[in-house]
Parts: structure tokens; sequence; C-alpha cells
């Protein structure tokens, strides 16, 4: 589907200059970059997904591993941005649109966009009319696109599990508006599980592909599944522990938080900063738990518990530590069964004390 223009070592080259730019934050570098490589003959979509998408890759990386800040990680991106600006405006790379229409966006509360940008532009190198609507975009106001342009239809992305409750919102509602829906991103689970499960019309893991099932979409009339609610798709949810959890989260971190100090007697020397950004890991530990019960899929909570011990570690803070918090945890959940029983398989990936 794309046109060879570089050999492989010509395209490793090109992402190790781009990392270097990136990694100084030096925009109008980074730009010159990609830019100079399709002026050379390098394929526009190869400069953006075989280029631009792995050195952001490497920038989420680095930040996990402690080797760049969430501030230079923010710079990265930002830089990253630009390129894919600039070489959407670039002359070799602006192509008319003679296809049809795709809207393209994140979901309500997803903020990671450039994943979504990358499929935008590719979509465009092949012909595709695109709105890009951006990062977090509300559920009311996508409806609303959706009626106002009547687009062929729409691609939904989202990095981040703890959004895919809004991406069922989103899914089931862009259907019953009569537009089918592709779902990309991390978040929908190794596979796209959750994609499927949550009823999208079909999944991608990358934009190449995402462009081409597209197409195998539209290639055939369209039919909306029927009206239906979120509890039509996961029974599950009539036991309203989801929606408990969820809606106790802040009291759950402040309760857990308060009373961590004594299951964890290092944490007495911890400093504002690092009180801060243990309100944060227990903020996140609730959202990837109501999300789990959200899915009824404790593999999506496991999955977390062993990256954040990753992360952890990476940071110099004992992995173990985790283990008192979803302790304590489960003593606030015992009247929810499927609550306790995801932390007690959390706590199990748990490293013990060195």
């Amino acid at each position: 589907m794309t046109a060879p223009a570089a050999d492989h070592v010509d395209i490793e080259a090109l992402s190790a200059r781009l990392w270097d730019a990136v990694r100084d934050g030096d925009e109008y570098a980074a730009v010159e970059v990609v830019l100079s490589a399709v002026d050379a003959g390098v394929d526009p979509e190869s400069a953006l997904l075989d280029v631009v998408a792995p050195v952001q890759g490497r920038v989420g990386a680095e930040w996990a591993a402690d080797r760049i800040s969430v501030a230079e990680e923010h710079t990265a991106t930002a830089i990253n941005d630009h390129v894919i600006a600039a070489l959407a405006h670039h002359g070799p790379a602006r192509r008319a649109a003679h296809r049809g229409r795709i809207t393209v966006a994140c979901v309500d509360g997803e903020w990671h966009a450039l994943p979504a940008r990358l499929l935008a532009e590719t979509l465009r190198l092949r012909g595709w009319r695109v709105d890009f609507l951006g990062a977090q975009v509300p559920v009311p106001h996508l409806i609303d696109h959706l009626h106002r342009t009547g687009p062929d239809a729409l691609a939904l992305s989202s990095s981040l599990a703890p959004r895919l409750p809004a991406a069922h919102i989103a899914i089931t509602a862009s259907q019953a508006a009569g537009v089918p829906v592709m779902a990309g991103g991390a978040a929908f689970g190794p596979g796209g599980r959750y994609a499927d499960r949550l009823g999208a019309d079909a999944w991608a893991p990358d934009a190449r592909t995402a462009a081409v099932r597209l197409e195998e979409i539209l290639a055939r009339p369209y039919v909306p599944p029927p009206a239906h609610e979120p509890l039509d798709d996961l029974p599950h949810l009539a036991d309203q522990e989801y929606t408990l959890v969820t809606r106790t989260a802040p009291r759950l971190v402040a309760v857990v938080l308060a009373a961590l100090e004594e299951r964890f007697p290092a944490m007495a020397a911890y400093d504002d900063r690092q009180r801060r950004h243990t309100a944060e890991d227990l903020a996140h530990i609730t959202e990837y738990l109501g999300t789990a019960l959200y899915l009824d899929d404790a593999g999506l909570f496991t999955r977390f518990i062993t990256w954040t011990c990753e992360i952890l570690t990476a940071r110099g803070v004992p992995a173990h530590s985790l283990a008192p918090a979803l302790d304590l945890l489960a003593e606030q959940l015992t009247d929810l069964p499927r609550a306790v029983g995801l932390l007690r398989e959390g706590r199990a990936v748990v490293p013990p004390p060195r």
C-alpha cells in the first residue's frame, strides 16, 4: 500500500536523527529531518509511520525507564506533533481527497492524541477527507458532529484503559447514528479484545492496518446493531460494583493513603512530592480496578499492577510497597466480591520484598 523510497538502514538512520533532535528539544531540527527526507524521496506515509511513530514510542519507553522527566516527555510529544503538522502541509505530502469522509477522534478523557493524529494524516495521504477532532471528545459533541457531517466511519482512539467505559458509550451512540466504528489504541487490550467486547465494528493495531480495515468496512452496506444499553453487552454490570467503586474512588484513595503509613513504615520518611506520587498511584489503581470491574477482566488489572511494579522499580521505589495498598483497598471493599477477587489477583503479581 506504500511506496518504498528508502531502504531499512536509511529509515533507521532517519529515526536516530529525529530522536536526537527530539531529545535535544530542537523542534526546527526535528522538522528539518523529516521534511528533507520526504524531499529526498522518502514516502510521506513511511516518514509518519516508520520514523515519527517509533520515535514517539521510544519517548514513552524512556519515560517509563525514568531516563527522561515528565516535562521532557511532554516536550518531545509536542515536537513530534509539530513534525506531523509540518509534514501534513508540506508540498510532496499534500494529496487531494477523492474517496470518502472519516472522523478521527479520541475518547472522552483521553489526552494522548498523537496516535490518532498519525492515523488521520495516514488516511489523508490515502485520499480520504478526514475530520480530526483531537483529544478527549465528549460523546454529545462527537454525535453532534456525526449528525452534521455524515462521515462514512468513525475511527475512535484510546491509549488508557480507564477510558473504555466512555469508549463503550461512544461506540454505541455512533452506531445508533448509523456510523460504523473502528477502534484503535492500547486501551483496547491485547489483540483488541476489548474493542470486540464493547461492540466496535473493527479494531486495528496500527494506522496501516486501520486504513485497510476501514476500506473493508466500507466495502459493504452498513447495518447498525439494534439500539441497546451497555448492560446488554456487559450483563455483569447489574451487580453495581463498577458504579460503587468509581463513585467512592476519592474516599477510597483518602482512606487508604491515611492508613498506608502504618502498613508501610518507610512511608514516614516520604517528602511531599513522594506522598503526592503515592496518592496519584492509588488513584490510578482505583481507576484500573473500576475498569476491570466494568469489563469483568482480571487480566486488565493484573497487567496494570505488573506495569506499575516496573515503573516503581525504575524510580527506585520498592515494588512490594503496592501490596499493603492493595490489601487496604480490599478491606474497604469486603462487600464487593468481584472487586476483592481482582485485588487478590493483583496482589499475587506483586513481587515479595528482597
